[in-house]
């Protein structure tokens, strides 16, 4: 891919895949060892250990960025204005691995700051692309 931004809105999309694979690898874990029942799984995984709830929860941060953040890169790109895109799509990529990465491994305080961060760097982001991108 020759834009940054399209590769970024690839990646965006890889990594919720990779977060719902996981998910589901271990979900299947459990039903292989007779731990869960295959129908006792709740979507938010709240039967089930802190960690499989943090993954619920980042698998669906990143499904509702979605829209937003790659809806502003397809915007951009489709428009032939992924140039105004381009410079800080890694940053936001960098970001959003970051948010779901803190998110998985820890809940406490500064966890949670730190993962705060990591998302208002990613709707600061979008905030400066949609003002861009209205302007015309």
């Amino acid at each position: 891919m020759n834009s940054p931004s399209l590769w970024v809105l690839t990646a965006l999309i890889a990594w919720a895949l990779a977060l719902l694979l996981l998910m589901e690898v271990l979900r299947s874990r459990l039903v292989l060892l007779g731990r869960v029942a295959s129908n006792a799984f709740t979507p938010d995984n709240a039967n089930l250990s802190p960690f499989m709830q943090r993954l619920a929860r980042a698998h669906a941060n990143c499904l509702e960025g979605l829209p937003i953040f790659g809806g502003l890169l397809v915007v951009a790109v489709i428009g032939g204005r992924s140039g105004l895109t381009d410079p800080l799509a890694p940053w936001l990529l960098a970001a959003r691995l970051a948010q779901s990465t803190i998110h998985l491994a820890s809940t406490r305080v500064w966890a949670v700051n730190a993962r705060f961060t990591a998302f208002a760097v990613q709707m600061a982001i979008a905030v400066y692309w949609t003002v861009l991108l209205l302007r015309g």
